[in-house]
């Protein structure tokens, strides 16, 4: 998932930008896979899911920030998949509880509370396990050991968190924006600000004129933030 420069910055230099670090998504049928297993959860744990069309949008829109939060505070692949899954388990519980008050905090914290919890109960998982593993016969030692056990990144997460948000509050409009656009402006857009092309190659690949880049990015760009700023009253 590429980091985006800002759709306001100046005109790219002609040498291409380094990649940031990115956040490596799992196989598409690892996520159908791990996305039916928790439709089948939800539907078994809550009974009648009155909902699905929700639930499923629901899914959709955050397990991506749920994983990369996962990955980046020192999970592997599969216990960030667990993460995404016992989160939405979670957040389903206590939306039908009617658990959440949204006088009480923004849904962006709430969100990000449950998904620090289950974060740490994959790291005390883990840890258990390794103690299990080291003194099978031994419980003292293993309760001392998976009392040292701390995740090294826990107190990043609010940093990590934030990082992560705002990356899919972005996606989430450049995926709405996509669909407003015409496909030929939205590939300028794409060539031009998240590739990070110069506009020279832009030119040369796409046989576009300097004045359509440029359109292309004031416009496309002009969209994409007014769609984040909605994003963000909504969520926030």
């Amino acid at each position: 998932m590429a980091r985006r420069k800002d759709i306001a910055d100046d005109p790219p230099p002609a040498a291409d930008p380094a990649p940031p670090e990115q956040v490596v998504e799992p196989a598409e049928e690892v996520v159908r896979s791990h996305y039916e297993k928790t439709r089948k959860s939800l539907i078994e744990r809550l009974g009648n899911w009155e909902d699905q069309r929700s639930w499923d949008e629901f899914y959709r829109t955050y397990w991506r920030l749920i994983y990369g939060v996962g990955l980046k505070s020192g999970l592997r692949p599969e216990e960030a998949l667990d993460v995404v899954q016992e989160t939405i388990l979670a957040i389903a519980k206590q939306s039908r509880e009617h658990r959440y008050d949204p006088k009480a905090g923004s849904f962006k914290v709430w969100l990000m509370n449950m998904t620090r919890w289950r974060i740490g109960d994959q790291f005390r998982k883990r840890a258990k396990d390794t103690a299990m593993q080291k003194f099978p016969d031994e419980d003292d030692r293993k309760t001392s050991t998976l009392d040292r056990f701390a995740d090294p990144k826990a107190q990043k997460l609010d940093g990590i968190w934030d990082l992560e948000w705002k990356q899919n509050l972005a996606d989430r409009a450049v995926a709405t924006v996509k669909q407003r656009v015409s496909p030929r402006q939205f590939q300028i857009f794409d060539a031009y600000v998240i590739k990070g092309w110069s506009v020279k190659k832009v030119m040369t690949e796409l046989g576009v004129s300097m004045a359509q880049v440029y359109l292309a990015k004031h416009r496309v760009g002009g969209l994409i933030k007014k769609e984040i700023a909605e994003l963000e009253k909504q969520l926030i």
